[in-house]
């Protein structure tokens, strides 16, 4: 069965705000076993809504909307529902009642456009909705399911859990899950992982699938099966095969991140780490205390900027002259371990390169109680992606030192 996602809201389009509903719903209609092939946003504007729903309910068996069902002038979704239901709108005495007692009992009033969000396609189901003032509704056409919930993700969220979830399961007799595992691997490109796992990424269940972000790829298994444990057997082969190929690539598992990963593999050693870094321009401490919490593992962070004047504290220097070289940048990591008494300095040095001009070194090193690890000497990268990239370089870095991985 196949199922499609409608938000609504021309603030969506504009981008003033971000669309969270269809990728939570996506998430709960996997776990039910539906296919999710499509998802729309659609503007405050009824013939457009209307033309999408029809086109919806044309190829899919379940559609689900968000949006659009406030009191204002601008909420059309009851409208283009109705239209493209080929149903008329009804005023529900039962439900203007129900929104008059919700504005009653916290002291308001209701005002007159109110009554709007009593209006109900003929001969749909009602879906109460105890918090929040807007009634959704779930109406059929031609065997296919069209259910309308609000824009807040709050309301959006109790209604999907305790009523249309349990709607679809017993009404289309839904048993199937569709489960995923993810492995996050950082600092290898999506081609070159791709090209390693070419041959698991043909099969059709599990399927096998790539997603690339600014230094990090994806590779996600997923597998549709009777009950999550079926599921759950069907990925553990593909996962194993996949980590024999590119283990030493994969940092972490579905939700981790590699700020996450470091900041346990250092609290379960039990050690501290300071930071140095200059092209990232304090990205790198801020990153790695996002995920910071009992374990407190980063005690401190200098974030220089060119030309580099040398600071005093407690009658030590730290004195560098920094340049693009591997030596400046181990003798960075040095000097910030001893400046903060941290077990690990861990620093970044070298320059980003503006767009358009001759890619500039970048050189990072972990400073140790035994010695300087040395990262490789990556070229710098422009555009949006590039601090992305130049975070989990340094990160894999320090992951690999933790784990006694080679450096790659």
């Amino acid at each position: 069965m196949q199922a499609e996602v409608v938000t609504i809201g021309t603030e969506l389009l504009l981008g003033d705000i971000v669309d969270t509903n269809a990728s939570w719903i996506a998430r709960q209609l996997s776990w039910l076993g539906l296919n999710l092939f499509y998802t729309h946003t659609v503007g405050d504007n009824p013939a457009r809504i209307a033309e999408v729903l029809r086109t919806c309910l044309g190829r899919s068996e379940v559609v689900i909307t968000t949006g659009g069902l406030g009191p204002t002038v601008d909420d059309w979704t009851r409208e283009a529902a109705a239209a493209a239901c080929d149903a008329e709108l009804e005023l529900d005495q039962d439900l203007l009642s129900e929104i008059d007692a919700f504005f009653t009992q916290r002291g308001l009033v209701m005002t007159a456009n109110n009554i709007k969000q009593a209006m109900i396609p003929r001969g749909a189901l009602v879906l109460r909705n105890p918090v929040g003032t807007a009634p959704c509704f779930a109406i059929e056409r031609n065997g296919h399911l069209l259910v309308s919930l609000p824009g807040v993700p709050f309301e959006m969220k109790y209604l999907m859990q305790n009523t249309v979830l349990p709607m679809l399961r017993e009404r289309f007799g839904l048993h199937e899950v569709i489960k995923s595992r993810v492995l996050r691997t950082c600092c290898i490109g999506e081609s070159a992982l791709a090209d390693l796992i070419t041959d698991l990424m043909t099969s059709d269940n599990p399927t096998v699938g790539t997603a690339a972000h600014a230094g990090q790829t994806d590779v996600r298994i997923t597998a549709k099966a009777d009950d999550p444990a079926l599921a759950d057997r069907l990925i553990a082969p593909v996962e194993v095969r996949l980590r024999e190929r590119i283990g030493d690539w994969v940092f972490g598992t579905d939700q981790e991140t590699l700020p996450l990963v470091l900041q346990r593999l250092l609290g379960e050693r039990g050690l501290s780490l300071a930071t140095c870094e200059i092209p990232s321009k304090g990205r790198l401490s801020s990153w790695l205390l996002e995920a910071q919490e009992d374990t407190g593992s980063l005690v401190g962070s200098l974030v220089l900027v060119p030309p580099f004047q040398a600071h005093m504290r407690d009658g030590m220097a730290l004195d560098l002259t920094l340049s693009s070289s591997q030596a400046e940048c181990d003798a960075a990591a040095l000097a910030v371990r001893a400046w903060f008494g941290a077990d690990l300095g861990l620093a970044v040095t070298g320059s980003q390169t503006p767009a358009g001009e001759e890619p500039s070194m970048l050189y990072m090193a972990v400073a140790t109680a035994d010695g300087v690890v040395q990262g490789i000497p990556r070229r710098s990268r422009s555009g949006g992606t590039a601090a992305g990239w130049l975070l989990h370089y340094a990160g894999d870095l320090l992951r690999r030192y933790l784990l006694g991985l080679p450096q790659v």
